[in-house]
């Protein structure tokens, strides 16, 4: 008998799982604090607007590349890369505004830690997975879906 490799490894479910569950959480409380009331805001503490506003928005990047991983779509990798990468560049613009004196939450320094560790862990296992920057002789040249 000859052993066969599972059709999703444990760990893109695992990753899948991951992302659409921090995406769906992201979104739910971003959008709480962005479209709720003043209470909400004040809870929220001193938010910077760019960072929620970027992580509201990411929640929904983070849903769509968490059922692309699932069905092991190479777009999904690279949709991984992408909010990686655009997690640390907010990640720098948040700490260039904190250098500069601007008012914060440290539970957001955390938050973006967090964020940034997850995605780029992510990005690096399915890169490695789905084989995002290289081209395979089935690859169709422009197959957006593939």
């Amino acid at each position: 008998m000859v052993a066969t490799k599972p059709l999703r490894p444990r760990w893109v479910i695992g990753a899948a799982f991951i992302a659409v569950i921090f995406g769906i959480v992201t979104v739910f409380v971003g959008g709480k604090t962005l479209f709720g009331g003043a209470e909400e805001r004040a809870a929220a503490g001193n938010i910077v607007p760019f960072v929620l506003w970027f992580n509201f928005i990411a929640g929904f990047a983070y849903v769509i590349a968490g059922f692309g991983l699932f069905f092991r779509k190479r777009w999904a990798a690279l949709l991984s890369v992408a909010i990686a990468v655009a997690t640390a560049a907010v990640f720098i613009a948040f700490a260039v505004h904190v250098v500069l004196g601007g008012a914060f939450e440290q539970r957001t320094v955390g938050a973006m830690i967090i964020r940034s560790v997850v995605w780029i862990a992510i990005a690096v296992l399915s890169c490695r997975a789905l084989g995002c920057f290289r081209r395979g002789a089935n690859d169709r040249p422009n197959s957006f879906l593939s």
